[in-house]
């Protein structure tokens, strides 16, 4: 298993990448860059990103997120999205040439959405800064402007977009991961959700089988689901060679109402997720995901993160040993 940590195109600093080192993360995943702005990734922008993460001893492990106008229209179903398919595989293309083996993805309309704390008033250990969810705070929320959409229109559409873009990455050789559904709520604004259960994931893998059709395994978004499956979850998906890299993250209590903790006192244990993770032969990058912000902490929760880095460093050190 290997260390990774996840930094926007902005915080792609010589800072950030020396204190990535230092903390002994080997891989990076780079979140939402645009480098260019044709609605394509574009190669030689992807190279140099590469290579100057390499001049620092680290490895690219892939690219979470496009920016939503490269694919806005794929999953609202709209004319265009045919021209911004081919944009995506053309990206995914770009990828496989520079080098960069995963593109993560979330396909959802709603998003990350809904939470009514979000680290800036306490709630943790020590009053550090949460971020927390309640369904009952959001269930009457405005339907978002595009208006509803099913649950089986969503798979429609998901399922249109895979059957175009897997071929091309099984060719480039980059792998898809999708993210499942934070809050994993069947319907958020009045549009339907894909990855709310272990269920929706076996369909997700099902749609298009093929090795690069897989998960970016967010543990923490798993765990809300109920946190005593989330270690089923990752012998079940792992052993299949489906998790693709992970975000390393703790909850506790479980949808409609949860709060994301520091990764040592939520309701996962996770000591035996990260011996789940070396029984079923992972082997790729696990970074830490919704750090709490602890006092004197900046917008990025550095000091957050670095605790969860030490703590998985040390469970992955740990884990290594066991026969």
């Amino acid at each position: 298993m290997k260390l990774g940590i996840g930094f926007g195109q902005a915080a792609l600093t010589e800072e950030n990448l020396q204190y990535a080192k230092q903390l002994g993360v080997s891989h990076v995943i780079i979140h939402g860059p645009r480098f260019g702005e044709q609605g394509v990734l574009e190669f030689v922008e992807l190279l140099r990103v590469r290579k100057f993460i390499e001049s620092h001893g680290l490895e690219v492990a892939g690219i979470e997120n496009l920016p939503a106008d490269h694919w806005d229209k794929v999953l609202h179903g709209a004319p265009g999205r045919d021209e911004q398919i081919e944009k995506v595989c053309e990206t995914i293309e770009n990828m496989g040439r520079a080098g960069i083996p995963i593109l993560g993805y979330y396909f959802s309309i709603a998003g990350v959405w809904g939470h009514w704390r979000a680290y800036d008033s306490g709630g943790g250990r020590g009053d550090a800064g949460l971020k927390s969810f309640d369904y009952e705070l959001v269930k009457d929320a405005p339907i978002v402007e595009t208006g509803r959409v099913s649950v089986e229109e969503m798979w429609d559409r998901l399922a249109y977009f895979l059957e175009r873009v897997v071929p091309v990455a099984e060719d480039a050789g980059v792998k898809l991961a999708a993210h499942q559904d934070d809050p994993p709520a069947e319907e958020l604004r009045g549009t339907g959700r894909l990855l709310t259960s272990h269920e929706g994931m076996k369909r997700l893998i099902e749609t298009v089988p093929s090795p690069n059709n897989g998960l970016e395994f967010c543990q923490g978004t798993v765990a809300e689901m109920g946190p005593d499956r989330a270690v089923d979850a990752i012998r079940y998906f792992g052993g299949q060679g489906k998790i693709f890299y992970v975000h390393f993250r703790n909850v506790r209590g479980q949808f409609p109402k949860f709060d994301e903790v520091f990764i040592d006192e939520g309701d996962v244990d996770m000591c035996e997720a990260m011996r789940a993770y070396k029984e079923v032969g992972f082997n790729g990058v696990i970074i830490p995901d919704h750090a709490p912000r602890v006092a004197g902490d900046s917008d990025h929760r550095r000091q957050g993160v670095t605790f969860a880095l030490g703590y998985m460093r040390a469970l992955m050190q740990m884990v290594e040993k066991l026969p």
